[in-house]
């Protein structure tokens, strides 16, 4: 589980080798971007994608009745706000997410017709970026899926396991994460209440599962926790 690892097996930017980086960078352009910023809004025009290169991204949306919640969390290579050129109708060529800035972020922008015609050009990158949206879309059906038979608590036990693999740094079977989100905002990740990621995480400590500080979380027990997340507690 160690993150040089997890890293390279899933972003689509850590798929690619020195050659297809230095080809897409040479087509958009890099922008850093501080802790906070907001990227781009939802309902806003869309020509141009983000590569993240590195730093964490939030996926926010707005729900019908005014208020936001975090979707997603990406990084790692991930590639975000691809999805607006994409589909059609009413949105077609407009956001359909928020993207919010976590902590420092590097991100390559490159515009949808010119990214599209990388990967035309480019197999190696071409299948880099179809294991990547695969690998994305089995993890959004896996949460699907696993919303209507686990508890809250179930739930922020996968999560955290998910962060650790992509994000986390293990010695010795502890795994270190610096999960750059509050208490609410786990909470909206795992489809669950403060409350409920308040009281699971009181209860793993006290079991000797995680030990918790601000934004950042070690798992002493991967074995324990896995149990927790297989329905098992």
């Amino acid at each position: 589980m160690s993150t040089q690892e997890n890293s390279s097996a899933r972003g689509f930017w850590n798929l690619l080798g020195d050659k297809e980086q230095a080809a897409l960078a040479g087509l958009g352009a890099t922008r850093d971007f501080k802790p906070g910023a907001t990227m781009c809004h939802e309902g806003e025009p869309a020509t141009y994608l983000y590569v993240l290169v590195t730093g964490w991204v939030k996926i926010i949306k707005v729900t019908s009745v005014g208020d936001e919640r975090m979707q997603a969390l990406r990084g790692n290579g991930d590639v975000v706000g691809e999805m607006a050129g994409e589909i059609s109708g009413a949105m077609a060529g407009r956001r359909t997410a928020t993207l919010e800035a976590v902590g420092p972020v590097r991100a390559l922008i490159v515009l949808h017709d010119r990214f599209h015609a990388f990967l035309d050009g480019n197999p190696q990158a071409g299948r880099a970026y179809r294991k990547a949206l695969t690998q994305r879309m089995r993890d959004t059906a896996a949460q699907l899926s696993q919303q209507p038979v686990t508890s809250g608590a179930q739930r922020l036990a996968l999560r955290l396991l998910e962060l650790a693999e992509r994000h986390g740094t293990e010695a010795n079977g502890v795994v270190e994460v610096v999960i750059p989100l509050s208490q609410k905002e786990l909470a909206s990740l795992s489809g669950t209440s403060r409350a409920t990621v308040t009281r699971a995480l009181r209860n793993w400590r006290d079991r000797g599962i995680v030990r918790t500080g601000p934004r950042h979380v070690t798992i002493t027990d991967v074995a324990g926790l896995r149990n927790i997340a297989a329905y098992r507690d």
